[in-house]
């Protein structure tokens, strides 16, 4: 075999161990895309994921969309308890980082329809799976709506099933006013559902 067809061959390889489980995990994911709260059924949890804060400490415009659509979700009578899951931590010059907690803020001072008593913050979702993970194993919950930005919905959902939750998922926008960075977080979905799909093989064994 010549270098030239061995090359294609080794390429042909690679191909198929990227494209194979990131087309698993797009697919497991789509078959629980919802469009609204009128094709979601009675569930545990609304999930909303963080998404970055502004350097004032309030949700980016990504962040609010998510907040905002899970909202709308609590108000539809979906879930009794909305699970506001991101990063905590101390920065270096002594301010505080608080995902959850501004979300939270941002749902009470705009009177979303969301009661204190119904929001539950957790700081440990410093990514999708570990928020998939404590979900289900710190918070009890075994079905679930989750929401986040469309794009990252699917694989969302995949890491969900795979930390056990029943979940189906409802997207909002991802719009922006920065087509690069609109573009740049649709192309890193394709190695973060890879790695992903990767992350899961411990657990299926």
């Amino acid at each position: 075999m010549t270098p030239l067809k061995v090359a294609a061959v080794v390429a042909g390889v690679l191909a198929v161990v990227f494209t194979v489980p990131v087309a698993i995990v797009q697919a497991t994911g789509n078959v629980r895309v919802r469009s609204d709260a009128s094709e979601v059924d009675k569930v545990d949890a609304v999930i909303v994921l963080g998404a970055g804060l502004r350097s004032d400490g309030t949700p980016s415009v990504y962040l609010r969309r998510r907040v905002e659509g899970g909202a709308a979700l609590y108000r539809a009578g979906v879930a009794p308890t909305v699970i506001l899951s991101g990063d905590a931590h101390d920065n270096a010059d002594g301010t505080r980082y608080d995902e959850p907690g501004s979300m939270r803020a941002w749902l009470l001072d705009n009177d979303l329809g969301v009661p204190d008593e119904a929001i539950v913050l957790d700081r440990e979702g410093f990514n999708t799976t570990a928020t998939c993970r404590r979900a289900h194993d710190l918070f009890d919950v075994r079905t679930a709506v989750v929401v986040t930005q469309d794009y990252h919905l699917r694989r969302t959902l995949y890491s969900c099933v795979e930390a056990g939750l029943d979940a189906v998922g409802v997207g909002v926008s991802a719009q922006s006013v920065q087509p690069v960075r609109w573009a740049w977080w649709h192309v890193r979905e394709l190695p973060a559902s890879w790695k992903a799909a990767v992350r899961s093989l411990p657990r299926r064994r």
